[in-house]
């Protein structure tokens, strides 16, 4: 088999499988800091539950996250080792801050807040989740900034055969993550509050520790609608910011061939199995113009014109992405994402008029919708890299270009199956544990310290000895 698609194969395999944990750790973390802040101000023990339930599982899907990530650091340096040579000066920098400073700080804390129950103030306490939280999403920032710069390279200069940094603040404020951190932070608030709603929903259903469930679906409903809306309009900026930067990626997601003006927005595009040609297509006239431009009259170059353009600009070559991955991993992504919304904004009216009682069967099927941020995000990164062919960075680096002469197709195919088999056997451990702890509710939680507070004859040494 080919080096090239193995090595692409393994990045995408070893890329999804860590994003599956990642929105949950931005968007978790904060709702577990909310809720930790809640009891603090409050001091109800229920909030304190709530923190330990959300918080422990919060715990899993970090370790698994952390576990995940870390093999994507070795294949920069093995399977894409002409890539690192070529911007290693720029692509490293943000990747080494985010490990010294982001990483770290998310560690500590997280090691704090897990033994420092009854040991810290509350208030002391409730900091490090916040410290954690906010570490996390500093984390997603710099791998952000590293991804920006292969989407739209800035700062730097050729020297040599090599890419050298020229101006790090023009790097850390590039155009493309104006528009794609906010768009991580929202997905990852959505993706926290589904996980909320859903396990919320199955034990509310079941009519399970109704207090704790219901404040619980509560929270997650104000911060779903909201962080879901938020998605929805972080999204349209950055589509139009990739029609200006990346049109072919623009065109690919839209099955659009030929050159419009104004252009037509495919709700369904039918095409022949190697994406080179339409059979048919159901589309809304004027409407992408719209979404790319505001205004209903603007051109949108098709990919025919665009390979042209590029393969005068860039030398022969195929410079079209695989337009069925793009065209339906975008419908997947915004279809989730519009069924996310209707979701939550009924739950959120469920809670405002606290008819709890009279959705039981809603709230027995409603668990199932926990797979739909799941997919969007998944199909989300499958566009934003797929949709960049045939650059690694683009306009700079090609495939091709990135990929090391050392590695044979041979050790590639070993490593992709041994990658792909631990991570289905790490995936299905996690998927046991957060559904062993979810279903139990928050009494698994529960630590001895919770009894020891109100009996007059604690023994402190024997609950911290067994304490979360």
């Amino acid at each position: 088999m080919d080096a090239l698609i193995l090595a692409r194969l393994q990045f995408a395999i070893t890329t999804i499988y860590h994003f599956f944990f990642v929105p949950l750790t931005i968007g978790l973390s904060i709702l577990v800091a909310v809720m930790e802040t809640m009891y603090v101000r409050t001091g109800q023990e229920t909030y304190k539950r709530m923190t330990k339930f959300w918080g422990k599982l919060f715990l899993i899907n970090f370790a698994i996250g952390v576990v995940t990530g870390i093999v994507q650091e070795f294949q920069f340096g093995m399977n894409w080792s002409e890539y690192s040579r070529y911007v290693g000066d720029i692509f490293g920098a943000p990747l080494a801050i985010e490990a010294l400073t982001a990483f770290f700080l998310e560690s500590t804390f997280l090691g704090v807040w897990l033994f420092g129950w009854n040991k810290l103030p509350k208030g002391l306490h409730a900091i490090s989740i916040w410290l954690v939280a906010i570490g996390s999403n500093i984390s997603a920032l710099w791998i952000l900034i590293a991804n920006s710069f292969m989407q739209q390279p800035v700062g730097y200069t050729i020297n040599n055969g090599r890419a050298e940094m020229t101006d790090f603040l023009t790097l850390i404020t590039n155009p493309t993550i104006r528009t794609q951190f906010p768009h991580v932070f929202f997905a990852g608030l959505t993706t926290a509050a589904i996980f909320v709603i859903g396990i919320s929903a199955y034990h509310l259903a079941r009519k399970n520790e109704t207090d704790v469930f219901q404040r619980s679906l509560k929270i997650a409903a104000w911060v779903g609608l909201f962080a879901s809306l938020g998605v929805g309009g972080i999204g349209h900026q950055q589509a139009q910011h990739i029609y200006q930067t990346q049109p072919m990626k623009l065109a690919a997601m839209e099955a659009l061939w030929d050159t419009e003006e104004p252009a037509p927005l495919s709700l369904v595009t039918i095409a022949t199995l190697d994406g080179d040609e339409e059979i048919w297509s159901l589309r809304i006239p004027r409407m992408l113009s719209l979404l790319a431009c505001n205004n209903l009259d603007c051109e949108v170059k098709g990919m025919d014109e665009l390979q042209d353009t590029y393969a005068a600009q860039y030398g022969a070559g195929d410079y079209t992405p695989p337009s069925i991955i793009t065209f339906w991993g975008f419908r997947a992504m915004v279809g989730a994402g519009m069924l996310i919304i209707v979701v939550t904004a009924y739950v959120l009216f469920i809670v405002i008029k606290k008819t709890y009682d009279k959705n039981g069967r809603f709230f027995k099927y409603l668990p199932f919708v926990l797979v739909l941020p799941y997919l969007a995000n998944s199909t989300g990164w499958l566009i934003t890299e797929v949709g960049r062919f045939p650059w690694v960075v683009y306009g700079l680096v090609k495939l091709e270009d990135g990929l090391s002469i050392a590695v044979s197709p041979a050790e590639l195919l070993i490593t992709l199956i041994g990658y792909t088999l631990v991570y289905a056997v790490l995936i299905l451990a996690t998927v046991y544990l957060l559904t062993k702890y979810a279903k139990a509710g928050p009494t698994a939680t529960d630590s001895p310290e919770l009894e020891a507070e109100s009996a007059p004859d604690s023994n402190p040494s024997v609950a911290d000895a067994q304490g979360y």
